[in-house]
């Protein structure tokens, strides 16, 4: 069996290996990160949509090897020197397109830490040939990284997510609601998230169990009944 690792879900959710269900649409990335020893150059493009679960592999790859965090937004005014030879993982690198100092900043820590021998670890909502990026030098090694996409969650990954945040809850649900959710609610890890907070307020409210009818009305006052 796959070893499992855990998803960024909102709460607090564990960022240790016992709760993440690998499938056909994350198992390369859970095996890119597990084997970031190999990968060509220390660096890795980890790309998916929002919620698909990108942030909790980052906080899974630190836990390995020590690595530092940053949000790519905040790199201008980070001392990149210091990052020099360290493990770092850039968050949301598609985010700065456009902004020359990030952009700037950026170029540089990727010098500099693949230069001591350290590694890089970035994370974006698409490939880099869709960033959009300015600096032509940053464009090209980003697009000279090796790149490993995440999709979205498939039904069965997206129950079994439902049914570990339910769980997590001490809320017992019956199979056919989990079902009904998967077909209509927003398919990413975030909108899980939100579909079993917002369930278990009103549950608590109506003092009631979750059923379908509640679970239709939760849904469409989200706005995410028909996804």
């Amino acid at each position: 069996m796959a070893e499992q690792l855990t998803f960024d879900l909102p709460g607090e959710p564990a960022l240790g290996r016992g709760d993440f269900f690998v499938s056909p649409g994350n198992e390369a990335a859970v095996q890119a990160i597990q084997g970031w020893h190999d990968w060509p150059g220390g660096k890795l493009v980890l790309a998916g949509p929002r919620g698909a679960g990108k942030t909790h592999l980052v906080h899974v790859w630190a836990a390995m090897c020590g690595a530092r965090i940053v949000a790519a937004h905040d790199l201008a005014d980070a001392d990149v020197a210091a990052l020099a030879g360290a493990m770092v993982a850039v968050e949301d690198a598609d985010r700065i397109a456009g902004n020359g100092a990030a952009e700037q900043a950026l170029f540089h820590l990727h010098n500099l830490v693949l230069a001591e021998g350290g590694g890089l670890l970035i994370t974006a909502a698409s490939p880099p040939l869709r960033w959009g990026l300015s600096l032509p030098d940053l464009q090209s090694r980003m697009q000279g990284s090796a790149l490993v996409t995440l999709a979205a969650p498939d039904d069965t990954l997206l129950a079994a997510v439902l049914v570990k945040l339910f769980t997590d809850r001490q809320i017992a649900v019956d199979a056919g609601v989990v079902t009904y959710l998967t077909g209509r609610m927003e398919r990413s890890f975030a909108g899980a998230g939100r579909v079993v907070e917002a369930l278990d307020r009103a549950a608590l409210a109506k003092k009631r169990r979750i059923t379908r009818p509640l679970a239709a009305r939760v849904l469409d006052k989200l706005g995410e009944a028909g996804h």
